[in-house]
């Protein structure tokens, strides 16, 4: 896989939320930090999605936003 996207994450996922058009998709970073992608319910499917599957990842963003309280 080649991608222009510097934010590659490997890890597994742990969690599926299956919606009637979205699902959630828990990844597990090495380290245990876990982060939640949605993703539509037929991209989940066409990527055969399950728990324990090793998955890439991938953040690309044109800005991070910072808040504080």
């Amino acid at each position: 896989m080649n991608i222009s996207a510097r934010n590659v994450l490997k890890g597994k996922v742990t969690k599926l939320t299956h919606g009637m058009v979205n699902t959630e998709v828990t990844v597990e970073l090495s380290g245990g930090t876990e982060i939640v992608s949605v993703i539509t319910k037929q991209s989940a499917e066409d990527l055969a999605l399950t728990e324990g599957k090793e998955v890439n990842a991938i953040i690309k963003a044109s800005n991070v936003m910072i808040a504080v309280e």
